[in-house]
């Protein structure tokens, strides 16, 4: 049995299909982590998300902000944006079934049995696995009730930067989404900047790395995520690895395989979706 994460599929189906030829998935013995986003912006956001779906026990995701994004236009008067390819799935025959399947996803896995922590964006700096677990149960609680509008109210807004334990209920959730599915960058005393999406090189000086901050908490956890397709190669990076390898932009969709030491990365070239990402990105 193998377990392999791989990278954000955004609607792009076609290229996991070939990957998994790649790593000869038997859906019967091997386990996939997907980091999230499975939908948005690719021609098969609909397709992908059956098919995820219909993998049953042989998969885990969790939440990225895309499928956070398209689970606000299922449930509030949020509207999808000039790009996105969501109308397919707010349209389909089996949505409601498909909305409800998405919205039982968690925002965080981890496997103490392999030692690793899935998560789409990362894990805030103040945050040890324990504590990132617990405030994503929390977030989940309330987008799982049979009224979710609480969760969204919650969802959208930059504020607040830091973490304290004396934020209201809406603003931890608010937090936790944001830090959990939209971070890359944290400023030298642990504010989120969820604005700055270039490569490291391009940046100011000022910001960090989420995973490059000093005295992290999670720092002894191994955590594969997405969400940075300008990161670069995907290597361990103080024991995490990002593995959004720009699918959607021509690049390529990865796998990384989480039972070898060190981990091993498969990739499956997309260059049909170059054109595409001209148009996205």
């Amino acid at each position: 049995m193998s377990t392999y994460a791989i990278g954000d599929l955004q609607g792009c189906l076609d290229p996991l299909k070939a990957l998994l030829d790649r790593i000869h998935f038997d859906p019967t013995s091997d386990r996939l982590w997907f980091v999230g986003d499975l939908v948005n912006r690719g021609p098969q956001s609909l397709e992908a998300l059956r098919f995820v779906r219909d993998l049953g026990d042989s998969a885990i995701t969790v939440l990225g902000n895309h499928d956070l994004y398209l689970l606000a236009c299922a449930f509030t008067d949020k509207q999808p944006k000039p790009g996105d390819t969501m109308d397919e799935i707010l349209e389909a025959p089996d949505r409601d079934e498909l909305i409800d399947w998405l919205r039982n996803q968690p925002l965080i896995h981890h496997d103490p049995e392999l030692n690793w922590t899935l998560v789409h964006a990362g894990i805030p700096p103040t945050w040890d696995i324990p504590m990132a677990m617990a405030q994503a149960k929390v977030a989940q609680k309330a987008l799982r009730q049979s009224d979710p509008m609480p969760f969204f109210t919650a969802m959208f807004g930059e504020h607040p930067a830091y973490w304290s334990d004396s934020l209201s209920k809406t603003l931890k959730i608010r937090y936790t989404i944001n830090a959990l599915t939209r971070m890359r960058y944290c400023t030298a005393d642990g504010r989120l900047d969820l604005k700055e999406k270039r490569p490291l090189d391009e940046v100011s000086p000022d910001l960090i790395p989420w995973y490059d901050m000093p005295r992290r908490a999670s720092r002894d956890a191994r955590i594969v995520f997405g969400h940075w397709s300008s990161l670069g190669e995907a290597r361990d990076r103080r024991k995490t690895w990002g593995i959004d390898q720009g699918c959607l932009w021509g690049r390529s969709l990865t796998a990384l395989h989480l039972d070898t030491r060190p981990a091993t990365v498969i990739s499956e070239p997309c260059p049909r979706y170059r054109e595409l990402g001209k148009h996205k990105e």
